[in-house]
């Protein structure tokens, strides 16, 4: 195929032991070590009151890291396109309707309800951003992070606009978590944009203070393997944490190639390459 390319301008980062993207680059790049911790998910501060009360913990980790994202790279919220890549919805609440159809009292609550649907993240968000740019939401298992790129790129490509890929992923309690074993909610998302005016060897075209260039082709390589233990537990035992060897090289700001996983028979190849082209 021939690559899909894109400028990644800005991150946006939760996971256990991972507090935002600002606080996780120094942890990734080796600089500072890994604590391991359970991952916190702030409230929705852009939500109002009653909409945050209603949210569950998916829609708080998929607005908390896009704000991150958006936040860094200067650009406004409302105007960003949208991609929205999750492998499950809110397994909290997915639990808590399944005991309530379990139980005599089979009354569903409305907000149990609406906060099933797969677009509720993206519905949250153009409530707090006030959005009206199209959003797309996609669901592909294990390979959801690949699937979200893929299609962020392509839209990137084809409208030549800016698009916000929020990726997420959140713990099941038993006795679901027996068959879907994520112990843990991790979410990503990265601000990308086209590639304007540059070469295939050149970073980012004329904007030095994107973080990198990537250049995406299917590939049947396979997927990266982390060298720090914690890291490659975290990739596989959370299917938005695949993203982990693209964001390991970002945090490093070193040119790179990683394999992500995707398809069972094929992988996501990208090819990394930042402003200052360093080695290290």
């Amino acid at each position: 195929m021939i690559p899909l390319s894109a400028v990644i301008e800005s991150v946006g980062l939760i996971g256990p032991g991972l507090a935002s993207w600002v606080e996780a680059q120094a942890v990734l790049a080796g600089r500072a070590p890994y604590e391991a911790a359970r991952t916190v998910v702030p409230a929705p501060a852009s939500l109002p009151s009653a909409e945050r009360r209603r949210t569950g913990t998916s829609v708080k980790l998929a607005l908390a890291v896009g704000h991150e994202a958006v936040a860094a790279s200067g650009r406004d919220a409302a105007s960003l396109a949208t991609v929205f890549s999750a492998s499950g919805g809110d397994g909290q609440n997915c639990h808590a309707i399944c005991e309530t159809l379990a139980s005599d009292d089979r009354k569903l609550s409305p907000t149990r309800f609406h906060n099933s649907v797969h677009n509720a993240p993206a519905g949250y968000w153009s409530i707090a951003t006030r959005a009206m740019a199209p959003s797309n939401v996609l669901c592909a298992y294990d390979g959801s992070f690949a699937a979200g790129l893929l299609e962020s790129l392509c839209q990137v490509a084809v409208d030549g606009v800016p698009t916000l890929l929020i990726v997420f992923d959140t713990e099941y309690p038993a006795p679901m978590r027996d068959v879907r074993p994520v112990p843990d909610a991790f979410g990503v998302a990265l601000l990308l944009s086209p590639v304007q005016g540059a070469d295939v060897g050149t970073a980012a075209g004329t904007d030095t203070s994107a973080l990198a260039r990537i250049d995406a082709r299917l590939t049947d390589t396979p997927a990266s393997v982390l060298a720090v233990p914690e890291f490659e537990q975290m990739r596989r035992s959370n299917p938005a944490a695949r993203a982990l060897p693209l964001l390991e090289a970002l945090a490093k700001q070193r040119p790179a190639s990683v394999v992500l996983d995707y398809l069972q028979d094929v992988q996501l190849q990208l090819d990394i390459t930042v402003p200052n082209g360093s080695s290290e």
